[in-house]
């Protein structure tokens, strides 16, 4: 079994002005957030700064400017302690394909510290966990994608880290691996372990994640709660069958904004609960059915277009 000894209260990341240059493009622009624990979305597209970002927090790289700090240890002057903290998935392959998947993940346990009948014993549980444990005495060359990424993922369980970095962990998979991978991630917490997520897949994020953190060409876009960015836009989603267009029409001439979406249900804009009433008493009049009336929550791709393009 997962063990977590030692965990110690506090975000997960502060970066105060972290910037990192490179001779032809700015990586990271004074990245300035800080991260709380738990599953954690890094969200933005390719070349947006998140495998830079995970590179300084590994310590595999310093930054231009500015500071970072991981489960509460300074990179700079600690980068052994912070890698000691950390589990890392790649988005690569990365894997030796002529060993077996216990072979590689026990290899790497004894490179944690653990004694080797230790380690044997702690890749078994993670393979175990990972849905690998029948296939774990075969090498990893004839595995499929999906058994890869859950091979990546043990490996990088293994030492019980206090966070992981997994980095496009749903890249090459099915629908149906997808999920399972997401499922995988999402009971980390139940074992004390945080996991920052970077993904462009917007969709993975708001599954399963519980704070957001958003880049767009090395820079903040927006960082909080996923709740509160997938928040109310105000707008009402009301379906009265094939009677949407009289509805619509009834809501304009009583004064709400409203109109008829591609599905066939109403949008109405709502300022107050006031427009409830008058889209409940405007279907009545019409006796037509009322089989749904919902919010519309904003989707990160909204949040994300809403605010990447304003600039600093």
């Amino acid at each position: 079994m997962l063990c977590h000894y030692g965990r110690v209260p506090g975000p997960l990341l502060c970066a105060s002005g972290l910037t990192k240059r490179y001779p032809r493009t700015v990586a990271l622009d004074g990245l300035t957030v800080e991260v709380p624990r738990g599953l954690v979305g890094l969200v933005g597209a390719n070349g947006a700064g998140k495998t830079t970002l995970f590179r300084l927090m590994l310590g595999l790289t310093p930054p231009s400017e500015g500071s970072l700090s991981v489960c509460g240890i300074a990179v700079a002057d600690d980068p052994v302690g912070v890698r000691a903290c950390l589990g890392y998935m790649p988005e690569h392959d990365c894997l030796p394909l002529d060993q077996s998947a216990a072979d590689v993940v026990a290899g790497l346990a004894e490179l944690s510290g653990l004694p080797a009948r230790a380690a044997r014993q702690r890749a078994s549980e993670v393979l175990d966990l990972v849905g690998l444990d029948e296939a774990r005495f075969r090498p990893v060359g004839g595995f499929s994608t999906g058994m890869r990424q859950r091979a990546k993922l043990a490996q990088a369980l293994v030492a019980d880290p206090e966070l992981v970095l997994l980095d496009e962990p749903t890249a090459g998979l099915d629908p149906t691996g997808r999920e399972e991978m997401l499922d995988l991630v999402a009971r980390l917490g139940t074992f004390g372990i945080s996991a920052l997520l970077a993904t462009h897949l917007l969709d993975d994020v708001a599954r399963i994640c519980d704070q957001v953190v958003m880049l767009d060409a090395g820079r903040l876009v927006t960082a909080g709660a996923t709740e509160a960015l997938l928040g109310w836009t105000g707008t009402m989603v009301v379906d009265v069958g094939e009677g949407g267009g009289r509805l619509a029409g009834v809501l304009v001439a009583r004064g709400l904004v409203a109109g008829l979406a591609g599905d066939g249900t109403v949008e109405v804009e709502i300022t107050d609960d006031g427009d409830l009433d008058v889209i409940r008493d405007a279907a009545a009049d019409l006796q037509l059915p009322l089989h749904k009336m919902a919010s519309r929550a904003r989707s990160l791709d909204d949040a994300f277009v809403s605010t990447a393009r304003q600039g600093p």
